[in-house]
């Protein structure tokens, strides 16, 4: 029987699925060494690769499993597989678009809203025993209601943020490398500007744009010291995209008033002094982390492994020339 090897402990929406048509081996792969990966997998001889984002499926692993035809990524992100690589050995990548929209945009908005009002703060206060009673002065945050929300990256994620702002009267300014349609632009209200002038204007910044090399570092010192004190930077969508050593500069400097992150530049290791930076919300990594989210990724993946490992063109392929080539 063909062996399907999974890069980390998968939900069973989705091992069920495979193990239907499958052998499947699951493997604790974070952190793994690159050879002793490289040796498993050479091991397994697998027909797909289920990877997750934090695993990195190199050309040299690919080398390992000759016989490979799909990765599969659990995740909407591929920056952890070459891709170039995968697409000169005539190997399918596919990824998970669509169902974690909602819970990722939750998650933004919650982070947005937890250090405006200085959520994590009055949680630590509480269970410190400092709270004696109500003062008209006590942890005093920002308004949300009605203020200005800049999108950087304004594909199903984005437009997803855009609509919770609006529910929150908020004016919507955003950027990305292509436009969106008229269409989209007045339903959600959304006006289209440089990069230079969102970061000028947005009481709130936040990010979901994908990592790819103009991305990298988007947000550096020089995008940060234009946002302007009072400002906040929301990121749940790729670490590397916000220079990490000039945002904990510009916290601690007041450049900016606050931030909330659920990624970071080398997760899961922290940049020295984040963690001592009070005006900040930081969570790890949990961006689509509920349990329907999650089944409906999985199954996802899995789907769309069958698909290819069946001929069949998978519902989410992402390099989509390599199909054609084959034809």
């Amino acid at each position: 029987m063909n062996r399907v090897f999974v890069t980390l402990p998968l939900p069973a929406a989705g091992l069920d699925l495979l193990r239907d048509r499958f052998e499947v081996v699951v493997m604790e792969a974070e952190g793994m060494p690159a050879d002793k990966l490289k040796r498993h997998i050479a091991e397994a001889d697998p027909i797909g690769i289920v990877g997750m984002v934090n695993v990195p499926i190199t050309d040299e692993i690919m080398a390992a499993a000759p016989r490979l035809k799909v990765i599969a990524n659990y995740a909407v992100g591929y920056n952890n597989v070459d891709l170039q690589a995968a697409s000169r050995r005539g190997i399918l990548v596919t990824n998970t678009p669509g169902v974690l929209t909602e819970a990722t945009a939750d998650l933004a908005f919650a982070l947005l809203l937890g250090v405006a009002r200085r959520l994590a703060e009055g949680d630590q206060f509480l269970r410190a025993g400092k709270f004696k009673g109500w003062k008209a002065d006590l942890l005093l945050g920002s308004d949300v209601y009605g203020r200005t929300l800049g999108i950087i990256g304004f594909g199903r994620i984005g437009q997803a943020m855009a609509r919770r702002g609006l529910g929150f009267s908020m004016s919507i300014l955003y950027t990305d490398a292509r436009r969106a349609t008229p269409q989209v632009e007045s339903e959600l209200r959304a006006v289209y500007v440089p990069l230079d002038e969102l970061l000028r204007k947005a009481d709130f910044v936040t990010i979901h744009a994908d990592l790819n090399d103009q991305t990298r570092h988007l947000i550096g010192e020089r995008e940060l010291r234009l946002m302007g004190p009072d400002h906040f930077l929301i990121n749940a969508a790729r670490g590397p995209i916000v220079d990490e050593k000039a945002l904990v500069k510009a916290l601690r400097e007041g450049w900016i008033k606050g931030a909330g992150l659920d990624v970071y530049e080398h997760e899961p290791t922290i940049e020295p002094g984040l963690t001592d930076c009070i005006n900040t919300v930081l969570l790890p990594h949990l961006g689509s982390a509920t349990v329907r989210t999650r089944d409906a990724m999985a199954e996802t993946a899995a789907r769309n492994l069958i698909a290819a490992v069946d001929g069949q063109a998978p519902p989410n392929l992402v390099n989509p020339d390599v199909l054609a080539a084959r034809r």
